[in-house]
């Protein structure tokens, strides 16, 4: 989540734009924001290898939260942000990670997780402006506002260390070995997926329907950093909403689970045919050649078919405020080049 040179390029170009508000952060801006981030961690002495994590919902602060540690050499670890008080410290605690960034909405699961973390030196919460902090408990935007925009001197890449869904025991993390080089010398896995997910095109627009704590929705959101692209950030996903988006900003990448398409499943008949209209224009094809309403039924039988042949559960209604899916694999991420490929 590094774009380098890139993002002096497209310096007034949406690096990413928040689905529900329509707020546009720009390459500059996104790049004076990581780079005070990375100014800030440095200062209270996080060095090459150290750890912190990031404990938030969808939000217009998390992409340059992760940024940051891709810049300064520092693993980062994204937290499920529907974990309990326990879990949030097992974590942070198992990581070793010594900065907690939270938004104000997390915080009470963080103040109640905090006296389980010793290793915590601070913790930093977007959005509580207005709320009484300890010393140890900082507000973000006032914290990182006080460090320079420009590059730290001893910049090096830096990569996430993501844990398990723990559905055979404790969560695990992944811990990549991380080379001492610069930021913009990805490591091969990413520079591979990269060009499989067809990343590597000019004017890419993707759309994120997914939380970025997950990491196939977090590594498409950095590709798309990464190659100067645009990001659409959608703080919970809903299909109609989603087709809405694909239309709205002539999307021609986007990564979707089955749980997503089942939920498409439900949509009546004529929203269905305004979905594979979109998706028509979001691979920017021709409607003659039907290849929206053609990718639509080939999604949606093949999401039916694994209903009909597996248990009830398929059949299940999700809480409307748990849109955030549990751990599963991408069915495959969806490119203007009409192709699904899968990860």
């Amino acid at each position: 989540m590094y774009p380098g040179e890139l993002g002096k390029k497209y310096a007034d170009r949406p690096a990413f734009i928040m689905a529900s508000t329509g707020k546009e952060v720009t390459y500059a801006e996104f790049e004076s924001r990581a780079n005070q981030l990375a100014h800030y961690l440095r200062s209270i002495n996080l060095k090459f290898k150290d750890h912190y994590a990031i404990f938030m919902e969808n939000n217009d602060r998390f992409l340059e939260a992760n940024s940051a540690g891709e810049r300064a050499g520092l693993y980062y670890t994204c937290i499920n942000s529907y974990l309990t008080a326990s879990e949030v410290s097992y974590i942070i605690n198992n990581s070793e990670s010594q900065v907690l960034i939270t938004s104000s909405k997390m915080l009470p699961t963080v103040i109640e997780a905090e006296d389980s973390c010793p290793g915590l030196k601070k913790i930093l919460v977007v959005g509580a402006e207005k709320q009484s902090l300890s010393k140890k408990i900082l507000d973000y935007e006032e914290t990182i506002s006080n460090f320079p925009t420009h590059p730290i001197d001893d910049e090096c890449l830096g990569t996430s260390m993501l844990y398990s869904s723990g559905t055979t025991g404790r969560p695990k993390g992944i811990l990549r070995p991380l080379p001492f080089q610069k930021p913009d010398e990805r490591l091969p896995v990413f520079n591979f997926l990269m060009k499989l997910w067809s990343f590597d095109q000019d004017n890419v627009i993707y759309l994120s329907p997914a939380p970025l704590y997950h990491s196939a929705p977090l590594a498409a959101a950095s590709f798309a950093i990464s190659t100067g692209a645009t990001t659409i950030i959608m703080e919970q996903f809903d299909p109609l909403e989603f087709l809405r988006l694909v239309e709205k900003y002539k999307v021609t990448h986007s990564q979707l689970v089955p749980t997503m398409f089942s939920r498409m499943l439900k949509l009546s008949e004529k929203e269905k045919v305004t979905l594979a209209a979109s998706i028509e224009r979001g691979l920017e094809r021709s409607p003659k050649e039907d290849k929206g309403k053609e990718l639509l039924e080939e999604a949606l039988s093949f999401v039916q078919g694994g209903m009909d042949e597996g248990d009830e559960e398929g059949e299940q209604e999700m809480p409307m405020e748990e849109e955030a899916m549990p751990e599963e694999k991408p069915m495959g991420l969806m490119s203007r080049r009409g192709t699904e490929d899968g990860v």
